[in-house]
């Protein structure tokens, strides 16, 4: 690699299986609570690149195609040892390469959102992070004729069907993988698949997403989905990141889930204003699967 003398040394290459434990250790190290397992995931559903110098790895970038024409990124991570040095903006090019033309999302912290709009990144929707040890939060009524039931096999053509309504990208790969790694619980009336919401180990206890769901006023469907995963996991450690205006945040506080955190999702290559809303009027994700693969 070309540059200054400090940077000679630097070998940037694909991310390998191998490289997962040194990618925990990163995230270790900048306080990430992110487990090998949670690597493991995103690195088999993605691809990226890291960074190395005599044979450490110091730096990873990851990102995930969704059909044609989407993507995201994530896992964008620099040893503290070693910011400073345009190792982020290198990894990140590195990533653009591969996504090229398709429309781009991630969501960055107020130290990282500089850097990616140097790249063409623009502020089109926030997030919210809850998390704590939950308790046992009160019964949400559901619309008459509508039940919650556990999911079954035959359910996930329908579950990638909805989770890629709400979200607008193409979930066809992502949420089979994610199935063997979660427990679900569907929305029904009639027979009719209406939402669901996952449940899974996760950092430094259990996450809770997607969570997909009809709208209504009040947000029962959506409530009535988390807090059946509440009520079983009394006293557990439990995040759910949840989009900026979904309506759930004080309910959420309100469960001694507080509000821990507030990142910006940002898009390239297509006009922010076109994604400041829910991508389907009919269904909404009230939780992402994380803020990777949102």
């Amino acid at each position: 690699m070309s540059g200054s003398p400090e940077n000679e040394t630097l070998v940037y290459r694909r991310f390998t299986p191998d490289d997962i434990a040194a990618a925990h250790g990163l995230t270790m190290a900048v306080s990430w609570p992110h487990r090998a397992e949670d690597w493991r995931f995103a690195a088999e559903a993605g691809s990226g690149f890291a960074v190395e110098d005599a044979g450490n790895v110091i730096g990873t970038a990851l990102f995930w195609k969704f059909g044609a024409d989407r993507a995201t990124l994530g896992m964008v991570i620099v040893s503290p040892d070693y910011q400073g040095r345009g190792i982020g903006g290198k990894l990140m090019n590195l990533v653009l390469q591969e996504t090229g033309d398709r429309v781009t999302f991630l969501h960055a912290t107020e130290a990282g959102r500089p850097l990616y709009e140097k790249l063409g990144f623009r502020v089109c929707g926030s997030l919210e992070q809850h998390q704590g040890a939950v308790f046992q939060p009160p019964l949400v009524s559901l619309p008459a004729g509508e039940r919650l039931r556990p999911l079954g096999i035959n359910d996930t053509p329908q579950l990638i069907e909805l989770a890629s309504r709400a979200c607008g990208l193409d979930r066809s790969e992502v949420l089979p993988a994610l199935l063997q790694n979660a427990d679900g619980i569907a929305l029904a009336r009639d027979g009719e698949l209406l939402g669901f919401a996952l449940f899974r180990r996760f950092g430094r206890g259990y996450a809770i997403g997607p969570v997909v769901a009809p709208d209504s006023a009040d947000h029962s469907r959506a409530k009535a989905l988390i807090r059946h995963w509440l009520a079983l996991n009394e006293g557990a450690f439990v995040r759910i990141d949840v989009p900026s205006g979904s309506g759930l945040t004080d309910w959420l506080i309100g469960l001694g889930l507080p509000r821990v955190d507030l990142v910006v999702k940002m898009v390239r290559n297509s006009d922010p204003a076109s994604h400041e809303g829910p991508p389907d009027p009919l269904v909404r994700q009230f939780g992402i699967i994380n803020q990777a693969m949102a």
